[in-house]
Formats: C-alpha cells, structure tokens, sequence
C-alpha cells in the first residue's frame, strides 16, 4: 500500500530525530523567517559569549548581506557563515570574529528540523521540511508519496524561489532537497535548474529516502559539505555530485600520508571542478599549501585558469621556463598553472643538484600523456618532495593503465562512463560499423541517393540531372577515403528523418585539426556548405608558419581554412578583415 505524503513526511522526520535534530513541530500557523534571531543570539552567548552590543553589530552585518536579490545575498550571507562575522564595537576596539556555525566542533552546534514552515511573502507558502543549525535555515526538502515524482517536488522548489512567492527566505539556504520513496532523494542549490538535481550514491547504502537522508545530511557530513563542497561560479552556486566528494575525500587521506596517486573520472563528469574543491580544501587545511597544475595543452591551461577565475581565486599562469623556476622557488602563490613543456629536459642534471625543497602539491591533468619521457622526468626532478595528484578520464590500454600508476601511485578514485551514463552525467555513445569505401563507391547506394535527391522533380529534369550523375559516379570511384566519407554523411543527411528535416545535427569527429580542416574543405563543395563549421581550441600563431615553397604546410593549411571559415561566417570577402573582426 502507497503512503500518503503526511506518512513519508512523519517517517522523514522520524529520522531526523533519530539522527540528533531536534524536533521544531509543525510551524503551519506561525509566521516564520529564515533565521530565528532569538535562537541565533542565544547560541552566540552560550558559546562565544558575546554582548548586546556585539550582537547588534552582528546583526547589522547579516542584514546588510541580506538585502541583496537571491544570488548575490546568498553569497555575501555564505561568506559570514565561511568566515565569520567581523565586527567591531568601538573605533580603539581590534577587529573580532563571531562564528555562526562551529566549524571545528560539530558537537557545540544545535540542529533542528520543522515540518510545514508557513512563510509570507508576496504569496505565504509552505516548505515541507527546514533543517536549520543554531537558529538559520540551511536545508529546505519538499516531500512527495512514491505515486507521485520526485520531479513534481523539485518543480515546487524552484516555485517557492521566484519572487511572487517565497523568494527572500531561501537567502540562507545552502542545500535545496525533494524526495520520495521510488525516487529517493535529489539535491541541488538555490537556482539549481529541475534537470541539474543530484542524486546522493554511497557504496552500502540503498538507494532509499531514509537511508540516504542518514548518510547525506548526518550532522557531519550536512556541514562539511557546505563548507567544503559548494561554489559561487559567475553568477551560478554550484555544489559536488557525489563521486566529486568521494574523490576529494579520499584525496585527503592520500595527502596526510603525503602519498600521491590517480583520479581516473570518466570524460565529462566535472574534473575542472573536483580540482577545485580540491584547492579549497587545501587553502583552508594544510598550512602554506601550494598547488601546481600541470597540462600538455596551451588550450586545457587556460580552460582551467577560466574555472579557478569563475570562483574567484586567483591562478598564477608561468609564461616562460624562468618564470616557472622563479616562482616555484620562491613559494609565494597559492595556485600556478604551467604547460609540462616548460620543464626543459636539457637541464635534468642542473634540475636535481638544485631542486625545490618545498613540498609543493602538483595536480597533473590528462596524466596519461604527461607519464612518461623526460619531461616528466624532470619535473620529478624538479619537485623532490611534492606531491603528485594525476587526473585522467580517457580509457587506457591494459599497459597504459600501468605505466600510469607506476609513475603517480595507485588509483584513489574511479568513476567510470557507465556509472556517469546511468548518472545521466555523461550521454551514451552508439557504434554503428561501416565500411564506408564500399558503401558510397557502390552503384546502388549512389543510385539511392540520386533517387531521394530528385523525388520532386519531373522527368524531363531528372533526365538532365541523370546525364550529370553518370560523371560524378565516375568521380566518386577515384575519391579518396576522406571524401567517401563526407559523401556517406551527405546521403545520410537526405536519407534519415531526424536530419533531413532540419530538426537534427551531426557531428563528426576528426583524428586531428588538419583533418577537420580537409574535412570542412571537401563539405563546401556539397549542398551542405552552409551548414558546416569547424569546433576546435585552435588558435592560430603566426610565429608557426612557415614558407614550405610550393608544399603546404600542415599549420599553413590549417590557417588558410580557419581564415576562409571566418570569411564565411562573416559574409566578408576580405580575409584580413574577417580575421580581425573575431580577434
């Protein structure tokens, strides 16, 4: 027999209690906000023994948080739950700290939980359930029975978020959570959209409301997730999936071992973002940390720069071989961000008669392309002492996988592409083998397509078209492997609904920038040569190219093809000028 909503809710907050909340009641007909002040105040007395005075200070510096719209006010408020509230009473009086939350003793925190919490706002609504700590609302977790989705829940969520309703109340809240028994529980951040909730996976655990609600928010883990796993990221808050967690969990373990290893996490499922709760876990924990972030690519080292940025923290890119050995020995920066080409394999020798003693933490990214030969060498070299963190998520031969970790350790984590499919983290890949030589070589193919080509025509202009199709199934013959292909993706392209109606798209991967760029030249000379562009990092250096005479070069080529696809996409005929309208 089905629950209703009221008995899942009964049992949730069953839990609850089971767990060490305390039990707030229903707060149906009580006009609430998001934080009781006279809980709040007494806490900070009982615990830090603060005055009247400091309290009013206190209060004026959450109100000024506050008064900001959602996004902005939820930020400056987490900053004072992250940092503390710093007031000072007199002009001669030193700064002082009040902490809202005690970070370091969960213990001397009170947790407590309510049900149906009426709160006005343009229009009074109900959240199911408000977990607060030390009087603040930081958890908000609609309920719904199993006959209903859990989708139907986190819809009311994002409702409650909007400013004809209850949008001011959620200015504290760090962990927006739905759930029902089929479903079990979802989580995300104010603002989170309906297909970015999260669900919460433990090894041991079902997956099971109630389980799940004693694993994920037990008092210890419901703050050191807010503290440790959530980011403001411009203009977006942010918060860890749960092999994010795992991985920088165990990575913690590994570090106070002072043990390196590897983060294999497949393609796709946040990386970028696990070395970022990764660095602020360090900043926060491990005195004088220092991390060095280590890629094969100019375009993967500015990527990363462009994540650590969104959230605000500063990283410190080495542009130059001295650069790099000027700053690693020096000690200052917290985050630098360095190509593995800058550590020169000619100096070894002088690399290791002078190293850097300093223990830095190096996290290496793509490790399974940095693991071997001489650079690598160096950089070992270079670092004695640091700590090596390798992040990997493409799939390795048998070899591969242990070269990997006879260089960086033993695995610390792995999330592999079928947990991240069945995560929906990560789209699954379908493999369709062709020959694809034969299949466009062959009259019968070809003729197919002639006849889905000229469907709509009359037979005096099919017959001339026929006449023309004769010579191009002689051209076709004599095409090389590259241009078979594009002409197999054109039939397909007139031959499959989803394409043909323009509703679909299709993309092709090359083995290389030089291919696409053959590939984008072959595709303008077929009915597709407005609906074809190149997606690629590269950025064009004119310091690459070179005169090869009457032989192209590879990067001359490439140049020569980015250029015509600007002109393209600016309708510009000039080449100069196309170039310098995308600079």
């Amino acid at each position: 027999m089905v629950k209703t909503e009221k008995e899942v809710q009964k049992q949730v907050i069953e839990t609850f209690k089971s767990m060490g909340y305390a039990y707030l009641g229903d707060l149906t007909k009580s006009d609430n906000e998001n934080i009781n002040k006279k809980s709040l105040k007494a806490w900070l007395v009982k615990n830090q023994k603060i005055n009247d005075k400091r309290w009013q200070r206190i209060e004026h510096e959450i109100h000024n948080a506050l008064e900001n719209d959602l996004y902005e006010a939820n930020q400056k408020f987490y900053e004072l739950l992250i940092y503390g509230v710093k007031t000072k009473i007199s002009q001669n009086e030193p700064t002082q700290t009040s902490w809202l939350i005690d970070w370091k003793d969960v213990s001397k925190n009170e947790f407590s939980v309510a049900e149906e919490v009426s709160v006005k706002g343009s229009n009074t609504k109900r959240p199911d359930m408000v977990l607060y700590v030390n009087g603040i609302a930081l958890g908000v977790l609609e309920l719904k029975n199993s006959s209903v989705s859990v989708e139907s829940a986190i819809r009311q969520n994002l409702d409650n978020q909007k400013k004809e309703f209850i949008r001011d109340f959620f200015k504290t809240i760090q962990l927006v959570m739905a759930g029902n028994e089929s479903q079990g529980l979802r989580y995300g951040v104010i603002e989170t959209k309906e297909k970015y909730y999260l669900s919460w996976k433990e090894w041991g655990v079902q997956k099971n409301l109630f389980e799940t609600i004693e694993c994920f928010l037990k008092k210890e883990r419901f703050l050191e997730f807010i503290h440790d796993f959530l980011i403001f990221d411009k203009g977006q808050k942010k918060c860890a999936r749960f092999h994010q967690y795992f991985a920088v969990k165990k990575t913690q373990e590994f570090i106070h071992k002072k043990e390196g290893g590897i983060i294999w996490h497949t393609q796709g499922s946040g990386k970028s973002l696990t070395m970022v709760w990764l660095a602020k876990w360090l900043r926060k924990n491990i005195k004088q940390a220092r991390i060095l972030i280590v890629t094969d690519r100019r375009e993967l080292d500015a990527q990363i720069q462009g994540v650590f940025e969104g959230i605000g923290e500063a990283i410190y890119r080495a542009d130059s071989k001295k650069d790099l050995l000027s700053v690693l020995f020096e000690n200052k920066e917290f985050l630098v961000g360095s190509l593995v080409h800058k550590f020169d394999d000619n100096d070894l020798e002088d690399l290791k008669k002078q190293p850097v003693l300093k223990e830095w933490i190096v996290l290496v990214d793509e490790c399974h392309r940095t693991q071997s030969g001489k650079l690598h060498n160096a950089m070992k070299s270079l670092l004695p002492n640091a700590i090596f963190i390798a992040f990997s998520g493409t799939p390795l031969l048998k070899q591969d996988k242990k070269t990997s970790q006879e260089v960086f350790g033993d695995y610390i984590h792995c999330y592999k592409f079928n947990e991240a499919v069945s995560d929906k983290v990560v789209l699954d890949l379908n493999y369709e083998a062709r020959s694809v030589d034969q299949y466009v070589s062959s009259p019968k193919k070809l003729d197919e397509y002639f006849e889905l080509k000229t469907q709509n025509l009359n037979d005096t202009a099919k017959t001339e078209l026929k006449k023309k199709w004769a010579n191009l199934q002689k051209v076709f013959s004599t095409k090389n492997r590259l241009e078979h292909i594009v002409q197999d993706i054109v039939l397909d392209m007139a031959k499959l609904p989803r394409l043909s109606n323009g509703k679909g798209n299709a993309m092709l991967v090359a083995e290389s920038v030089y291919n696409a760029c053959r590939y984008f030249e072959l595709f303008l000379e077929t009915e597709l040569k407005d609906k074809v562009a190149v997606i690629t990092s590269y950025e064009p250096n004119i310091a690459d190219l070179k005169d090869c005479g009457s032989n192209e070069s590879e990067e001359s080529y490439k140049y020569r093809t980015y250029c015509k696809m600007l002109q393209n996409f600016f309708n510009e005929q000039d080449e100069k000028k196309a170039v310098t309208t995308n600079l």
